[in-house]
């Protein structure tokens, strides 16, 4: 971000909101935008910021955009050591059943919490309703998507940018480049805090997934505009750090995501219990997937290639099949909830089947490996960097063809050696304390470099 050239350059000048801002507002929620005018208000909110109109989160008129309740207030700014610093996170992909980000989000804050009490960490997501918990949640009205799993779409840029400088972080992490994107970089730029993007998410390929081909160029440049005004950018994988630099992007870390090990773990695993709860022969062999039910999930190959092979092979998705008709060859649970359960379903398994090529990074992948999982997945994309012959079976393609030959070569191998290979590796290269000890010193790093704001009468 270049803070000379930003329209928003004159509120670098501002004060941080004072802390007793905070604790004089009282409850009163602004209730979610109508569908009707979702994408308008946040289209029209970005188009007056770039012609030079800011607004002041002081002023009167936003005044009732967000008030917290006076002891939820007090609990997120309570003073830090000397040390530790106010880290935000805030992102849209966050919702009951949403996956990875989720789970790198509540990895972060656990972490935090065990090994760095004094960084307070702060989620602020879309929710029903523009609350503050006490526990250092804070969720921002949003409208619910249909058919979204429970995801919900900001629309106000102005409410998201007001909550963000109530909050008086340090530094910020953007999950993504929409709305809570847009408002973390406004925000940042207003009270002179750095700002990192996290980029969980190819949005250029999946618009081409999802819409065709032609929408792809315009939402690649929209994508590329966004990351370039971080201060910093994270990719979780080569694949999308190649992605990033062509973009322009050159800011930019790669930090792999990691895996609790001791959620994740093969002691976990009851495989005879699981085949009698699921009705499977004792020559079963059982591939798993547990993610959501996306289109670039790539579920329908999947099952086709299971299809294709026949007994004694079934495919067990978790989540990504709820409330589709498959084969015979095909079972279908419910998203899990509880990382416990997830955790003994995916140790009672035979190995994991992942098919979506494009993949940003893959956590899926991990938490299989750490419960001893042998993986089959794609050659291409975050998947291909975490899978090799060693820890499973890459496949040439993700096609059913592809996929059904990649797990019919693994089974004909030795499993248990493989299982050995898959769990040590998530020992050794993917534990979450690498991946948070080297943000924390990345979020420290450009805390201490930034220019505090001039003191003003």
């Amino acid at each position: 971000m270049s803070g000379r050239d930003s329209p928003l350059a004159p509120l670098r000048k501002r004060r941080p909101i004072r802390r007793a801002t905070l604790k004089a507002l009282k409850a009163k929620v602004v209730g979610p935008e109508s569908s009707a005018d979702l994408f308008n208000a946040a289209a029209s909110s970005i188009i007056a910021r770039r012609s030079g109109r800011v607004f002041d989160a002081t002023a009167p008129r936003y005044a009732n955009l967000i008030r917290l309740e006076p002891e939820a207030a007090a609990s997120l700014t309570e003073p830090h050591g000397p040390a530790g610093f106010h880290l935000i996170d805030t992102t849209m992909m966050y919702a009951p059943q949403s996956g990875g980000v989720k789970r790198y989000l509540m990895a972060k804050r656990a972490w935090l919490a065990r090994r760095r009490p004094d960084v307070r960490h702060t989620l602020v997501v879309p929710g029903a309703r523009t609350r503050a918990e006490a526990d250092g949640l804070v969720t921002v009205a949003a409208t619910r998507l249909p058919f979204g799993n429970g995801y919900r779409m900001p629309a106000s840029l102005s409410k998201w940018e007001t909550v963000l400088r109530l909050l008086e972080p340090d530094v910020i992490e953007a999950g993504d480049v929409f709305v809570p994107g847009h408002a973390a970089l406004y925000a940042g730029e207003a009270l002179g805090v750095p700002v990192v993007g996290f980029c969980h998410t190819d949005a250029a390929a999946l618009a081409a997934l999802h819409f065709g081909e032609w929408a792809e160029a315009p939402t690649f440049n929209f994508w590329a505009q966004a990351y370039q005004r971080f201060d910093h950018v994270v990719a979780p994988s080569r694949h999308m750090a190649a992605r990033l630099a062509d973009a322009g992007v050159h800011r930019m870390s790669i930090q792999q995501l990691g895996v609790d090990t001791a959620l994740f773990d093969p002691a976990r695993g009851d495989r005879p219990r699981l085949l009698r709860k699921l009705g499977l022969a004792a020559d079963t062999r059982l591939l798993v997937f547990a993610g959501r039910p996306a289109r670039e999930k790539n579920i329908d190959s999947m099952v086709a290639a299971v299809e294709r092979l026949g007994a004694p092979y079934k495919l067990l998705l978790v989540g990504a099949g709820k409330d589709a008709a498959w084969s015979p060859n095909v079972i279908s649970l419910d998203f899990e909830r509880d990382p416990v359960r997830l955790a003994t379903l995916l140790a009672s398994c035979d190995a994991a089947l992942h098919a979506n090529e494009n993949e940003i990074f893959g956590l899926f992948v991990l938490e299989a490996m750490a419960a001893g999982l042998p993986v089959v997945g794609s050659r291409r994309g975050g998947v291909g960097e975490l899978i090799d012959a060693s820890v499973g079976q890459p496949a040439d393609n993700v096609e059913p063809s592809g996929l059904a030959e990649a797990i019919e070569a693994l089974f004909a191998r030795d499993m248990a050696a493989i299982s050995q290979a898959a769990r040590r590796r998530a020992e050794t290269r993917h534990g979450w304390d690498a991946t948070f000890e080297a943000l924390t010193r990345l979020y420290s790093s450009l805390i201490s470099s930034r220019e505090p704001l001039p003191l003003t009468a």
